[in-house]
Parts: C-alpha cells; sequence; structure tokens
C-alpha cells in the first residue's frame, strides 16, 4: 500500500488492548505512511499520553483495562474536551449510542466510530484516518441505525429520498458516493441537500458545518 503524498506527518496513537490488532495496526500504518507516535493496551493518562506524543489522530476501543466497559469511550471523550484539535476514531465490536452521540455533539467534526468486524477494506481504514485527521465525521451504517433506533424519527418533514441522502451524509460520504450509491445525479443530491438544509433550519454560515449539523440533528433530534 504506496504512502499518499499528503500523509507523511499524519501522526496517529493506538489505545488497544489486544496485541495482534494493535501490532498490525503499526504495521498498516506505517505502509500508509502515518507515524505511530504511541500505542497502549490501556487509556491510562490517556490525555498526557495524546498531547506529548502531538497526535492528529487518536484510535481507541470502547473497553479498555481494567474493567473492559467503557474506559476507551470515556478517555475519547476527555481527550475531545482536552484537546480538541485531536482526531478522534473509535474502533471497536461495540455500538455505544449516549457516548456516540456525546462525542459528536460539538460538531466540529473529527470523529469516527467504526465497527472492527465490518471493516474490509484496509484502503478504507486508513483513508478514514485521514479524513477524521481532516475534521470529517465517519460512521458505519450500523453505527449510525443504532443511534437512531431508540428514537422516534425526528425528522417527519423529509422526504424518503431526502431521509437516504442524510443517512449517507451521516456515514461521511461525499456528494459523489452519495449520488453513486443512490444511482442519482450530483445535482439531485444537491439539491435534497440544500432541501435538508432548508427543513433543519442551517442557514449558510461561515463558521459552521452545515453538514455536520445536519447529520447532528439527525442522531440527536429529542
Amino acid at each position: 500500500m504506496p504512502a499518499s503524498p499528503d500523509s507523511a506527518a499524519l501522526r496517529v496513537v493506538l489505545f488497544e488492548d489486544s496485541v495482534l490488532l494493535r501490532e498490525g495496526l503499526v504495521r498498516l500504518f506505517d505502509e500508509a505512511g502515518y507515524t505511530t507516535a504511541g500505542a497502549w493496551g490501556d487509556a491510562q493518562d490517556v490525555v498526557a499520553r495524546v498531547r506529548d506524543a502531538h497526535a492528529d489522530v487518536a484510535i481507541l476501543d470502547v473497553r479498555l483495562p481494567p474493567g473492559f466497559r467503557d474506559e476507551g469511550i470515556r478517555a475519547a471523550l476527555a481527550v475531545r474536551a482536552a484537546l480538541p484539535h485531536v482526531g478522534i476514531l473509535v474502533l471497536s465490536q461495540y455500538v455505544e449510542g449516549v457516548y456516540a452521540r456525546e462525542l459528536l455533539a460539538g460538531g466540529e467534526g473529527g470523529i469516527g466510530y467504526l465497527l472492527k468486524d465490518r471493516v474490509t477494506s484496509l484502503d478504507e481504514f486508513t483513508d478514514a484516518v485521514r479524513r477524521v485527521r481532516e475534521r470529517g465525521t465517519v460512521l458505519d451504517p450500523l453505527v449510525v441505525q443504532g443511534l437512531l433506533s431508540a428514537r422516534p424519527d425526528p425528522l417527519a418533514t423529509l422526504t424518503p429520498r431526502e431521509r437516504d441522502v442524510l443517512t449517507l451524509m451521516a456515514e461521511g460520504r461525499s456528494n459523489a458516493s452519495i449520488a453513486e450509491r443512490l444511482f442519482i445525479g450530483v445535482g439531485a443530491v444537491e439539491k435534497n441537500i440544500s432541501a435538508i438544509f432548508a427543513k433543519l433550519g442551517l442557514e449558510e454560515s461561515g463558521t459552521e458545518h452545515r453538514r455536520v449539523l445536519a447529520v447532528l440533528a439527525f442522531l440527536q433530534h429529542p
């Protein structure tokens, strides 16, 4: 897997208790041209470790020692609060809906949540890390479904097509990718997104990322 020309400076830290997975990711990032600035099997002193490593992206499992309950995702929230410029990528077997919504609540982007068993392409995974570094939002579709399953439909005014578009937006897909998945033109995607923004009352702003805010409205509406 050749390194991309803009990846050499990307610094990653890992918090994963599985030695095999942790070492495998280190090798994967080395092949991608990323720098693994730290790799640990627990989330002790997580903020200090991430800060000292000058990390661009922190990758954490949800369940880490000593309790194997929610240590990793709580560590992700601590990093997000103390070091908001650091991208967070949760890589787990579990969907922790409450914590995931809390991670997304700021609306700044730079957040990913992927499920280990559903990562089928190493190239797509390293690209997800890059997108998180660039303040993108990358969510597995099952994570999106998990976040929505316990809530009433928050966007009843959207058409079925608009809901399809917004769901794919929540997965972090570009307009071109959405068009490809739905077999429509990019112009039609843009029209649907404009309608979504209008129905959610998201006016254009130089400081707010309306795409992220639309996804948050989709996930967090009471």
